[in-house]
């Protein structure tokens, strides 16, 4: 006879390697079974980065990670951070103590309510069969590629379970149904018979990133990618690398040129699809997804399949074939060898108000830092930058939490999860002042866990977005600006090197940090303009000025969208 707890956490560890976590009453007993396992338990300095770090690690590493946290407010803290990765479909396990089968407390909410509400489902462990439950609950996040809970009640940490099923060898998941022939056929005859095809990315394309580069050889095709796909098609001669409002204005106008785009695990987001500008309004636009509808408007043809069958079968259809000698009839020669994805505006080493360009500076950054580097992207108007600047060594080569569901704050609680699932790698994190702020006590997590963790804080003393959207429309921007915080100082006084950088000449020091092995972690305040407008930021002011105006109920209110972004 085991407790539910220890149980618990010996079936997890049978399939997961990694846990978040943050003690309290609730799971408490939890995570001292889980310390007798071999599963790898970071500590974080707040709730949010349990699910935030979880969310990361599975984006990076693609396995599952656990996040645990108490009841209450342990809970509720972590909420911003799971409906993120509920809105990003990323699977992962939020172990949580939960209200005594009893009853409610008077300081106990509602927490399945709660997690319904943004769309993650709950299983409630029970002594019978907790370890039952908990796989359960992993094939759920598996199949469905979602987030769940897993309610752990208070009065049952420590109860006996006398479970002992085999439950490690249940089943996980049922293979993927390949697609209909007749659709492979269609399909495959529609992209045979592009003049211009372009293949499209997303973060759901992982799998099939391989087969995918092989495709479009075969099609003579170009290739991009969603923003937090970038690095799909690295060094592929043919990429027009980011696509969307991070793409270059070159790369953007061969994208709206093709005739036939074939679109594999993307979503079809506003920034993706440029506010739907993206392509051609007469282009054929094949969604291949988990989804049986059309996520865009411009979708033309579903194919309903997980993408690595998809694309293989596309590939079985058209056989070997005859490789394109000229890729779109010599039109794909601008793009060659990757020359259009960073053909952007190089900046100055100082903007007209004596402040960093964040141009000049992520230009220096991109040739200083270590090539095998994988990036963590806070939300704010910065978010162009290093979307737009730095090179992406592989796929998984960014994570953006936050974006799906439009937060800022989430970079560094993020940041922890990609040490754990990189270790390898020079960990990137970039994020703003406002952001920083929001996630400031997770700096010290990832100062404790990261071998190599460069942090790059956009410092305009503002919350950009809102300046150049709303001040740009005379609102009041007292409240959108920030006392110009001493990131360094802070971050000196969490054990990491750090540096105000002022001017162009300071980056000196990270540099320095790099030759010296870029070993630790190093916080940047980089002192940017606030002066300097990303494009992606003019393209959302532009369409928020074409949309009805808010209270219309036609509104599409495009600046929301963005969500500090």
């Amino acid at each position: 006879m085991t407790s539910v707890s220890a149980r618990l956490a010996t079936v997890l560890a049978d399939h997961v390697d990694q846990a978040f976590a943050l003690m309290g009453n609730g799971n408490a007993w939890f995570l001292d079974a889980l310390r007798t396992t071999d599963m790898r338990i970071t500590a974080v300095r707040h709730e949010t980065a349990t699910v935030a770090s979880a969310d990361a690690y599975h984006r990076v590493s693609g396995r599952i990670a656990v996040a645990t946290t108490t009841y209450g407010p342990g809970f509720t803290n972590a909420m911003t951070s799971l409906a993120e990765a509920a809105q990003a479909r990323t699977p992962l396990v939020l172990v949580t103590g939960a209200a005594p089968t009893t009853g409610q407390r008077p300081w106990d909410v509602d927490q399945t309510a709660l997690a319904a509400a943004v769309g993650v489902p709950t299983f409630t462990l029970d002594a019978e069969a907790p370890g039952r439950i908990a796989v359960q609950a992993l094939h759920h996040a598996r199949a469905h590629r979602v987030p769940v809970v897993l309610a752990l009640p208070y009065d049952l940490v420590n109860a006996p379970s006398d479970e002992s099923e085999d439950v490690a060898a249940l089943p996980f998941l049922l293979p993927p149904s390949p697609p209909e022939d007749a659709v492979v056929a269609r399909i495959a005859e529609l992209l045979e018979g592009a003049a211009r095809p372009l293949i499209l990315a997303g973060r759901g394309a992982k799998a099939a990133g391989g087969d995918l580069g092989t495709l479009a050889d075969r099609l003579g095709a170009l290739t991009a990618s969603s923003a937090p796909a970038r690095g799909t098609f690295a060094g592929r001669a043919y990429d027009l690398g980011v696509a969307g409002g991070f793409a270059s204005t070159r790369s953007a106008e061969l994208i709206r040129a093709a005739d036939v785009v074939l679109v594999v695990g993307a979503g079809l987001n506003q920034f993706t699809t440029a506010f739907g500008q993206a392509f051609a309004a007469d282009a054929r636009v094949v969604q291949v997804d988990l989804a049986d509808h059309a996520l865009h408007a411009a979708v033309t043809d579903v194919v309903r399949g997980d993408a690595q069958v998809v694309v293989r079968a596309l590939l079985d259809e058209l056989g070997p074939g005859q490789q394109p000698a000229q890729p779109w009839g010599g039109a794909a020669e601008a793009a060659r060898d990757g020359r259009l994805t960073f053909d952007r505006e190089p900046g100055e080493q100082a903007a007209p108000d004596g402040r960093l360009d964040p141009r000049s500076v992520m230009r220096r950054l991109d040739e200083v830092l270590p090539a095998d580097r994988v990036v963590v992207s806070d939300g704010g108007h910065f978010i162009g930058w290093a979307n737009a600047y730095l090179q992406l060594p592989a796929a998984d080569s960014i994570t953006l939490v936050g974006t799906a569901f439009q937060s800022i704050g989430l970079g560094l609680p993020s940041a922890p999860g990609v040490a754990a699932g990189r270790p390898d790698a020079t960990v990137v994190v970039v994020t703003g002042d406002g952001g920083g702020l929001m996630g400031l006590p997770d700096l010290d997590s990832l100062a404790r866990t990261a071998a190599s963790a460069l942090v790059l804080v956009f410092n305009d003393a503002a919350y950009g977005a809102e300046v150049h959207q709303y001040g740009s429309q005379g609102l009041d921007q007292g409240i959108m600006l920030i006392d110009e915080v001493d990131f360094a100082h802070v971050a000196a006084g969490l054990g990491c090197e750090s540096a105000v950088v002022r001017t162009f000449a300071d980056l000196d020091a990270v540099e320095a940090w790099v030759a010296g092995g870029a070993r630790g972690t190093f916080v940047a305040d980089l002192r940017i303009s606030r002066d300097v407008v990303a494009p992606y930021i003019l393209e959302i002011i532009e369409a928020t000025l074409k949309a009805p105006k808010p209270g219309d109920p036609a509104s599409t209110d495009a600046a929301g969208a963005l969500a500090e972004a």
